[in-house]
């Protein structure tokens, strides 16, 4: 992976661990979904009237609003408002979603990034609703008394993590094969894991210390076995 790239990979990472620790925060002033609804409700406005998608493209994006969009994100939502942030970061559900939805993005059709992240936020928005209206109660009120904590972590999901950091790693899956992006992955939970320590006061135990590390063992070894291959990356058709 060029320089370049392997710094926009690992900017995303910065900003989704971040992230994590944002969700945390927010869930704490508005229930999880309705938190979620919110997040793919202001995606959905700023770039779905920007980025229009061919008519045989929607049954794709809304497959992947369902795994994306709900089984992910509304699963790491509901756990991050039950759990350390670190923690949650490392549910095994909402991850399942997230993996199936990386195959997706790589071999479903060539979406530009932007228009993929506002469509799936648009078709997600009436499935994450629901759960909302089903699971949660008092919605208005928790609209109302929404402080500048509940708002900005709105803002932040929907323009950093979905629209900035999202637009970006979809182009990264386009550019390269899914075995060498995906594994950065794994260091969002690590940061995550420092950033709840140093921001909320999360507990650090021997067992995410010796997680981490081998985290950081197994990206280092990955990609030094890339660059033993040496080569340029092939292209996604």
């Amino acid at each position: 992976m060029p320089l370049r790239d392997l710094s926009i990979g690992l900017g995303v990472i910065v900003i989704w661990a971040l992230n994590i620790i944002v969700i945390k925060v927010g869930v704490a002033d508005m229930p999880p979904l309705l938190l979620t609804t919110l997040r793919f409700a202001l995606v959905a406005l700023l770039l779905v009237p920007f980025h229009p998608v061919a008519r045989h493209q929607l049954p794709f994006l809304a497959l992947l609003s369902l795994t994306f969009g709900t089984l992910h994100f509304a699963l790491l939502f509901i756990g991050l408002g039950q759990a350390e942030a670190g923690t949650g970061a490392l549910l095994l559900t909402s991850a399942l979603g997230w993996a199936i939805s990386q195959l997706l993005i790589k071999r479903g059709p060539n979406v530009p990034p932007l228009a993929l992240a506002g469509w799936v936020a648009l078709f997600a928005i009436p499935q994450v609703a629901l759960g909302s209206w089903w699971l949660e109660r008092d919605q208005l009120a928790a609209l109302g008394d929404a402080g500048w904590i509940g708002w900005g972590a709105v803002f932040y999901t929907a323009v950093m993590s979905s629209i900035v950091a999202y637009g970006a790693w979809y182009g990264l899956l386009r550019r390269h094969p899914v075995n060498r992006v995906v594994p950065l992955t794994l260091l969002v939970p690590v940061l995550a894991v420092g950033l709840g320590v140093l921001l909320l006061g999360d507990s650090l135990g021997p067992h995410k210390l010796i997680g981490g590390g081998l985290v950081i063992v197994g990206i280092g070894l990955i990609v030094l076995r890339f660059r033993k291959r040496g080569g340029t990356p092939r292209r996604a058709s």
